[in-house]
């Protein structure tokens, strides 16, 4: 007998059973199954295919479109966010276990996942503040003019993580996001703003290990960076499927990467992930 998914009918994701019944986890199942490939792709599709029945039952809050309209879809959007957190970890879990690379359809599916997971907690008031938040001015009506630059929080310590800014002649700092920068804005080397984007969300990452990074302020920076890097790659501004540009096919890997860090220092404080990185 082989390991299956367990789904019920109104259960939101799905957990994997070992072949005797008792609940487990894709981590646990690849460091011992002599088919740990095969493990790895059913999770993706089962994980694709909760985000479409997510998506059908989710949708219009997902989008923005309304709040949840009573405590039952508050409860649901939990439910949600802490179910696809776990399933997000699981693979990124895995996959360092087993050395497998990642590639785009793991970078879409685990992407798309996770755009899920911060547009569920948005309306629960359970993101934390975006960098340098409550510290730039309030854009008037109309064109701005002025420099699209990416600013860290703190420059020597990239934990703490950063955003793009439109900084003017005059030295006022107004919020900018990269899809402002892809799509609304002039003269932009779209190029250099994805990889300078990338890395800032890649030094997150990595600095996320230091015992000296605070897990609510890694939390902060790598979902603010990982959010915004998400919503400029979609297929378009309806969807919710994430394209990566021909020759960025490596960033499918800091997806699932950010979206594991992200999950891994919530886990430090939301009573509802407690014990997935125990």
């Amino acid at each position: 007998m082989r390991p299956r998914i367990i789904q019920g009918d109104d259960q939101i994701g799905f957990y994997w059973s070992t072949p005797t019944g008792s609940p487990t986890s894709l981590q646990a199942l690849v460091a011992v199954d002599d088919e740990p490939d095969r493990l790895m792709a059913t999770h993706l599709e089962a994980l694709d295919d909760a985000l479409i029945i997510a998506a059908g039952r989710f949708g219009e809050v997902l989008g923005g479109g309304r709040p949840p309209a009573d405590a039952d879809q508050r409860d649901g959007l939990v439910e949600l966010y802490r179910t696809l957190d776990r399933l997000c970890l699981e693979f990124a879990t895995a996959q360092e276990l087993t050395g497998f690379g990642v590639d785009l359809r793991a970078g879409k599916i685990v992407g798309t996942a996770a755009l899920f997971s911060i547009r569920a907690r948005l309306p629960l008031d359970l993101l934390g503040p975006a960098p340098f938040d409550g510290e730039l001015d309030d854009p008037s009506i109309g064109v701005i003019g002025g420099f699209g630059e990416f600013h860290h929080v703190d420059p020597d310590t990239p934990w703490k993580g950063g955003r793009w800014v439109v900084r003017t002649e005059a030295g006022q700092r107004f919020p900018l996001t990269l899809a402002m920068l892809f799509f609304d804005s002039s003269g932009v080397n779209k190029d250099a703003a994805r990889k300078e984007h990338r890395d800032a969300l890649q030094a997150v990452v990595t600095a996320a290990r230091s015992p000296a990074a605070d897990p609510l302020t890694v939390s902060c920076a790598v979902d603010w960076l990982l959010y915004d890097w998400l919503m400029a790659h979609r297929e378009d501004p309806d969807s919710a499927e994430i394209v990566f540009p021909k020759g960025y096919e490596d960033d499918a890997a800091l997806v699932v990467s950010a979206a594991a860090t992200s999950v891994s220092a919530r886990a430090t404080f939301d009573p509802g992930l407690l014990g997935l990185i125990a």
